[in-house]
């Protein structure tokens, strides 16, 4: 069964730093493309992040040199360092696995509020 596990969401203040991970299983991880999308209640998921195979990386505009997606490849687990976060970085951010069908985890929430 596939699952893609979020964690390391929670409460920061603006300028604070989270690492979120996403343990990946019943998957060929080190064959997929991997995205990090984060979503605010009400309003459309949007991409963050994502990470090749190979460790190529691509970012978002307003996440760019404050963000970093990483993947272990050994440990089938994609992470994201979030550094000088902001309260419009507040979302429920999602792992995404992408295959046929894609693979979505749960959700981790992220708020940043002083």
């Amino acid at each position: 069964q596939v699952q893609l596990v979020e964690s390391g969401g929670g409460l920061v203040q603006p300028g604070g730093s989270l690492r979120l991970s996403c343990a990946a299983s019943g998957i060929a991880f080190n064959y997929l493309f991997m995205r990090w999308y984060r979503q605010v209640a009400g309003k459309q998921r949007e991409f963050v992040a994502s990470i090749t195979t190979a460790g190529t990386t691509n970012y978002a505009d307003s996440v760019k040199g404050r963000f970093t997606i990483s993947r272990d490849n050994a440990k089938n687990t994609l992470d994201l360092q979030m550094n000088n976060l902001k309260p419009d970085d507040t979302a429920v951010y999602y792992c995404n696995a992408v295959s046929h069908p894609n693979y979505w985890g749960q959700g981790t929430q992220v708020t940043v509020s002083s």
